[in-house]
């Protein structure tokens, strides 16, 4: 070691000699000059760091819109997706109004278009904050359904912060994919337009102005009206169990009648009538709830028979 290196710190060897040929002359560098690199980046980095690179400036949204369509994240519906659908990732959305309140999720309209082109209305179903969620009956209607991870199911259990937040997303993924399955298969569900956490985008029943199409419960139907949507009650609650399903919270304010046609809505609860050990109660609830309005409001008591609709549907989820 010369005297240089021995008593100047700021200096370091960089190379080995080799005692096969001429020692070279040692390289030096400073400290302060540009760090040596060393090694190589690993294959997450890379990615990373081109995803850096080919992240899209955010661009400002036009005037009025609250955010841009959400169409290329999250879940989507079923193919082929309806006409009336709009998919382009241009697309704004406007925030339009409240259309429900509840415990466990609000209900808000909204307006996803084109700007200067075309648009449709759309239902944003939002389960609210965890922290402020009152999930008073998911105990039951959870029955059947598994997380893969202990610590989820755990902290579910025990109701805390964490477990209230997978409870919340419990509720969204499970509604959105029965919706899709309910969909697909025929049933008169809205369409399933997307989920992205906890807000699942829904077909808006309703008119172009934005009114929503009215709850069975809100309505006085005609004897001949009554028994046609006695008849479509049927043939809809007929494709759940064929689904092996059954509503889980069926009643009149969770029917809407949208241009003479009943659709099911608010399927968060839907109940797997196998792998939930209550699942013939939450049957036979659901058939006697709607049974009972129908009855109250004039309909046939013998063609409304709930212990006979139960049976038929049993039979149609292979129950019997």
């Amino acid at each position: 070691m010369s005297a240089y290196e021995e008593y100047d710190p700021d200096f370091i060897r960089t190379t080995k000699p080799n005692k096969n040929r001429k020692q070279a002359q040692p390289k030096r560098r400073r400290f302060d000059d540009e760090p040596m690199r060393r090694g190589r980046l690993t294959e997450e980095e890379r990615e990373r760091l081109a995803a850096l690179r080919d992240e899209p400036v955010p661009q400002p949204l036009p005037d009025d819109a609250d955010r841009w369509s959400t169409w290329d994240t999250g879940e989507r519906g079923p193919r082929p997706h309806p006409r009336w659908l709009v998919t382009e990732l241009a697309a704004v959305d406007h925030e339009l109004g409240v259309l429900k309140t509840g415990k466990e999720a609000d209900v808000h309209l909204l307006r996803r278009s084109i700007p200067g082109g075309n648009s449709c209305l759309l239902a944003a179903k939002r389960y609210r904050d965890g922290d402020h969620r009152m999930f008073q009956r998911d105990a039951g209607y959870l029955e059947g359904r598994r997380m893969r991870k202990s610590r989820e199911m755990r902290a579910m259990r025990q109701r805390t912060s964490f477990g209230r937040g997978m409870i919340a997303q419990q509720w969204a993924v499970a509604e959105f994919g029965v919706l899709s399955a309910l969909w697909a298969a025929g049933a008169p569900v809205p369409y399933p337009v997307q989920r992205v956490g906890t807000e699942v985008l829904l077909e808006f029943l309703g008119t172009p102005d934005g009114t929503a199409a009215p709850r069975l419960a809100a309505l006085r139907p005609e004897p001949d009206e009554l028994d046609e949507l006695w008849s479509q009650l049927v043939e809809a609650l007929v494709v759940l169990a064929e689904q092996g399903l059954t509503h889980g919270d069926l009643s009149a304010y969770n029917v809407l009648v949208h241009e003479g046609q009943l659709m099911l809505i608010d399927l968060p609860q839907a109940v797997d009538l196998v792998a939930n050990p209550q699942g013939v109660t939450y049957l036979r609830r659901d058939v006697h709830n709607i049974a009972d309005w129908f009855r109250a409001r004039g309909a046939d008591e013998h063609r409304t028979d709930p212990e006979e609709l139960t049976i038929l549907l049993a039979t149609a989820g292979n129950l019997m």
